[in-house]
């Protein structure tokens, strides 16, 4: 209880239970709102707390079974906060601008992030040192305009398990596609938006730096800790493995050895062998003498 007050204390501090305009909200969000004051909306908090411990329990485990979560942020106050959290918890993330087909035509994506890395490959090891100063300059151009658009996404092999999404009515198209192709969705919902149109959402302010900063923060420790414990897993698994490896083992060569001198010497013990018949004909010799 101690943790969801001061929780709640850092959200109060941060400005997440300011809402939108009343005139410019959405009926659904009425089950989240607190109260209303001077015509803006405020947010119930514990409806935030609840939401945002949801969300990052189910980030947690999406990042703990080693599947990615993109995030989503173009808005300007997001766009850095949002860059710098996906990479310290290395997520792939689009803050400059959505494409579209972005997931829905990925294939073709992909094939422009390939592009991109092979002209920057070029670059570097000096393939390009043949061609003109004007060509090598156009393509250097080229690359920094993909870079600022896929340099998110240049890793990610497949499509992800989820995304992230700071305001879903500015990334309607980013829904969309994820709906589409059935990806999970989490989303920062403001007054203004509709919060059945994610599977998982955190009513509070999407417009404010420090809203979005807490919230993103908390979230990338969620997953930040879902990663440690893969990683102690895999950890496990592999000193399991060594373990078995290194336990004690039969030499079957040996074994087989000593089952065959075993064998030779009870042949010899039984008095099944040659001299038994030698005696027998020796003997009828003497007798027919």
């Amino acid at each position: 209880m101690e943790n969801n007050t001061s929780l709640q204390q850092q959200l109060l501090e941060a400005g997440v239970h300011f809402g939108h305009l009343k005139k410019k909200w959405n009926p659904k969000m009425l089950p989240y709102i607190f109260a209303e004051k001077k015509g803006i909306h405020i947010i119930d908090l514990n409806k935030t707390v609840e939401g945002l411990q949801e969300t990052a329990a189910a980030m947690k485990q999406i990042a703990r079974s080693g599947k990615k979560i993109m995030f989503v942020a173009t808005k300007k106050q997001a766009k850095e906060i949002v860059t710098e959290c996906a990479q310290k918890v290395n997520m792939p993330y689009v803050t400059d601008r959505w494409l579209g087909g972005m997931l829905t035509n990925f294939n073709t994506v992909r094939k422009s992030v390939k592009k991109m890395q092979s002209i920057e490959k070029m670059l570097n090891d000096g393939s390009f040192d043949s061609i003109t100063k004007k060509e090598r300059l156009q393509l250097s151009r080229d690359k920094d305009k993909m870079e600022k658009v896929l340099g998110g996404i240049a890793n990610m092999g497949r499509l992800p398990a989820a995304l992230f999404i700071v305001d879903i009515g500015h990334e309607h198209i980013a829904l969309a596609e994820a709906k589409r192709l059935g990806v999970t969705t989490f989303g920062l919902v403001d007054t203004n938006c509709d919060p059945n149109k994610v599977d998982y959402f955190i009513p509070g302010n999407d417009d404010a730096t420090k809203s979005i900063a807490i919230i993103t923060e908390y979230l990338t420790a969620a997953i930040a800790e879902g990663l440690a414990e893969r990683q102690v897993e895999k950890s496990e698994e592999e000193s399991d493995e060594e373990v078995v490896d290194k336990g004690p083992k039969f030499d079957e060569g040996e074994e087989g050895g000593s089952r065959e001198r075993g064998g030779r010497g009870r042949g010899n013990a039984g008095g099944g062998g040659a001299p038994k018949r030698r005696v027998a004909s020796t003997q009828k010799r003497t007798s027919s003498r």
